[in-house]
């Protein structure tokens, strides 16, 4: 979870002053223990806002575009999960939306922490330097096209076990390029860690993917 940051103490009110004839070396001292308190004071209120990530970061960038990628896996494991007669993908669909709808409430949440629009308004990928190319139609690396997702719904047996496969073999390595990237490029422990997490995930599914398309194929 995200640490809160606390306010520093504003300190205490100085307490009685030297007799009233204070030389002006008194009276600088004192104004500078003042504007210490104030400044200390706009400190604390202000580091929560320069740590917390804006609408125009790298995290809250990725945080969107991959809940929008996410949501894509999400839907077709499901359309898998509900078409598929065999067992291993099955599974794996059923892991794949779980994890990954879980990992959408994380970035939405963490969104909605920072006060940021939980969509905003930059184009895909617009937090990724030299992104230039990787959205293709509006799709950011590896998602399928509205034609791929309509003949995936239509799919039946084989057929349907080995569009998904590969559909979401592309899907993964797209989003692990993302996830990498955001990893190199955050400086927010939270989205590194679940960044990291993604990697990690989606690259033991893909060797999980191989492995049941080179079943299914052989079938």
């Amino acid at each position: 979870m995200i640490s809160d940051l606390t306010s520093p103490d504003a300190g205490t009110a100085p307490g009685e002053g030297p007799a009233p004839n204070r030389s002006r070396f008194g009276y600088a001292a004192v104004a500078l223990l003042l504007a210490g308190i104030v400044l200390g004071a706009a400190i604390g209120l202000l580091v929560p806002r320069f740590r917390t990530p804006g609408t125009d970061s790298v995290e809250a960038g990725f945080l969107r575009d991959m809940s929008t990628h996410h949501a894509q896996a999400v839907e077709m494991a499901m359309i898998a999960h509900a078409g598929s007669d065999t067992p291993g993908i099955v599974t794996l669909a059923a892991d794949i939306a779980t994890t990954q709808q879980a990992q959408i409430g994380y970035m939405q949440s963490w969104l909605r922490d920072w006060g940021l629009d939980p969509t905003g308004r930059d184009q895909p990928m617009a937090w990724m330097p030299d992104a230039a190319g990787s959205v293709v139609n509006g799709l950011m690396p590896g998602m399928a096209t509205p034609e791929q997702l309509a003949s995936l719904r239509k799919a039946t047996g084989r057929d349907l076990d080995v569009q998904f496969l590969t559909l979401m073999r592309a899907h993964h390595l797209g989003g692990i390029h993302m996830a990498q990237e955001a990893e190199k490029l955050s400086d927010n422990k939270d989205v590194d860690w679940l960044a990291g997490s993604m990697v990690a995930a989606q690259q033991g599914e893909i060797q999980l993917i191989d492995d049941l398309l080179e079943q299914v194929r052989a079938s």
